[in-house]
């Protein structure tokens, strides 16, 4: 019969802290959109690439890191 992680309550506990701390990250990406969009909104109407502003490049980061930050995850979680 395969191992479970249930048998294995160290591997849970291991990747729960991978994704908090990943989650953590995520969260301070995501505040400083936020603080931007308070704090200083015209920063986000400013061109950044290509003439697209400011809150669409670091809105399409944002969906990239969430993207990149499962793949780490999910890599972190494989290795044992």
């Amino acid at each position: 019969m395969p191992s479970s992680d249930h048998d294995h309550p160290h591997i849970i506990n291991r990747n729960a802290r991978c994704g908090l701390i990943l989650f953590a990250i995520y969260v301070v990406l995501y505040g400083g959109f936020m603080l931007l969009s308070v704090a200083w909104p015209q920063v986000l109407g400013y061109h950044a690439i290509a003439g697209v502003n400011v809150a669409i490049v670091y809105g399409v980061g944002l969906i990239v890191a969430a993207l990149v930050l499962a793949i780490v995850y999910m890599s972190l979680c494989r290795s044992k």
